[in-house]
């Protein structure tokens, strides 16, 4: 799936000469987190965030730096923090180096693009112009979209077994093939050994995925790796 598909549009944007106050009732008013910035030409310039007003001199919460740590990260950084607290216009406090995509980009893609940066949004550029902004939020539907629906297990006990195994196996963390899968009326019961406790949720889990949650008996053994033991003493 690609982000056209999924992304907001029309966009709720600010101009760079905009002054604060204008870009919060804008976000009030639309009931948005973000605006992407542009220029007199529509070209994207940059990006501001709830999280962009949040140290501000009118609140009160401006950033406070220890002097000898002002003194070490230098005149710019602390000119900076200065700006970000005070400044009146859009420009001055948005963050200039945006995080985008184009409207091709896959949905991974754009959650890698989201984990690798920490942001929630990321505007959708088609040659310079913002065509639309994808929000964690948005990516809400279309998990639920992906997930299986109530219904879908396999409809013999056998299918559902071998279902299961080839889940297991396509993963490294599963060991191979020492967990084993019993099936009888479409309840599943896991046996076996594992060396880690979480190996027991990701098994459940495997299995839950398949033939539905209530139906699966945890019936696994933990069993203590003995050079892991050795490490730890």
């Amino acid at each position: 799936m690609q982000a056209e598909a999924i992304m907001t549009k029309p966009v709720i944007t600010t101009h760079a000469n905009a002054t604060i106050a204008e870009a919060v009732e804008l976000m009030l008013s639309n009931k948005v987190s973000c605006l992407p910035v542009t220029d007199s030409d529509g070209a994207l310039v940059g990006i501001v965030s709830k999280s962009d007003f949040l140290r501000r001199e009118e609140l009160g919460t401006r950033r406070v730096r220890p002097r000898w740590l002002e003194f070490d990260l230098g005149p710019g950084t602390t000119a900076n923090d200065y700006v970000r607290s005070n400044g009146r216009i859009i420009h001055e406090v948005m963050t200039a180096h945006v995080i985008s995509a184009p409207p091709g980009a896959s949905v991974a893609h754009i959650v890698n693009l989201m984990m690798q940066h920490r942001i929630n949004n990321v505007p959708i550029v088609d040659r310079e112009r913002v065509v639309g902004i994808i929000t964690r939020t948005d990516l809400l539907p279309v998990l639920i979209r992906a997930m299986p629906k109530a219904g879908t297990t396999p409809p013999d006990d056998d299918l559902i077994r071998r279902a299961i195994l080839a889940e297991l196996q396509g993963q490294s963390w599963s060991g191979g093939d020492v967990i084993d899968v019993r099936v009888s009326d479409g309840v599943v019961e896991l046996t076996g050994e594992i060396v880690d406790e979480r190996q027991r949720k990701a098994a459940i889990v495997a299995a839950e995925n398949i033939a539905g949650f209530g139906q699966v008996k945890d019936g696994l053994f933990f069993r203590i790796d003995p050079f892991s033991v050795m490490k730890v003493s």
